[in-house]
């Protein structure tokens, strides 16, 4: 499951209970994960959202004694009650991979779009993949280039390079060489092979038949 790491959590939170986090994901890292959990719960049991995703996610990760998905499963729901677009992406992706019963796209789909709607890369990407394949969701292009262009913003690169695509064929949007460039050479610059060939051919001048 790809989950999204302790250290970045602990840096983009701004609640009263930051520099506890902040303690707890250092210890975490520093390998001492009966301390970071034992910190953690702590915390969740105050009803620190950030805790409770960081705890949940030590579960799935398979890095406490007695490691459960139902746990995670329970830690998580209380942290989306408190609006964690990373309880909420977390809960989805669960939802996809069958980790909380059987996979049901649309319930996966439906996490994905409350945690992008509050601006989440990971699932702005993750809804607009629901869209492009018209899976848990209708097929829907305009949709699906929307939300890959929240991700591709947020500096992803394989949605720079959908978006660029779908800007170059006019895929959901109206066809712009410029801004499919733009897209293609934000991709090569993080570093996708493919990019720098679609770049390079569109440069080219075009030669008549």
């Amino acid at each position: 499951m790809k989950l999204s790491t302790l250290a970045l959590l602990a840096a983009l939170t701004t609640s009263a209970q930051a520099a506890p986090v902040d303690d707890a994901v250092a210890r975490y890292e520093d390998g001492q994960l009966a301390a970071a959990a034992k910190a953690f719960r702590a915390l969740a049991a105050k009803g620190e959202p950030l805790a409770q995703f960081n705890l949940a996610m030590m579960h799935l990760r398979g890095e406490l004694p007695h490691a459960s998905p139902q746990q995670a499963w329970a830690l998580l729901q209380r942290a989306a009650a408190k609006g964690s677009p990373h309880a909420e992406n977390a809960l989805g992706q669960m939802i996809e991979q069958g980790l909380h019963g059987r996979p049901d796209t649309a319930a996966a789909c439906d996490w994905f779009e409350r945690a992008a709607e509050q601006g989440h890369p990971a699932s702005a990407q993750a809804l607009g993949t629901c869209f492009y394949l018209g899976r848990g969701r209708p097929l829907n292009m305009v949709a699906a280039h929307r939300w890959y262009l929240v991700s591709a913003n947020a500096g992803d690169v394989g949605t720079q390079y959908l978006v660029a695509s779908m800007f170059e064929t006019g895929l959901g949007v109206e066809t712009d060489l410029r801004l499919a460039r733009y897209w293609y050479d934000q991709a090569a610059r993080n570093g996708d092979a493919a990019a720098r060939v679609k770049l390079h051919a569109l440069d080219e001048p075009a030669h008549p038949g």
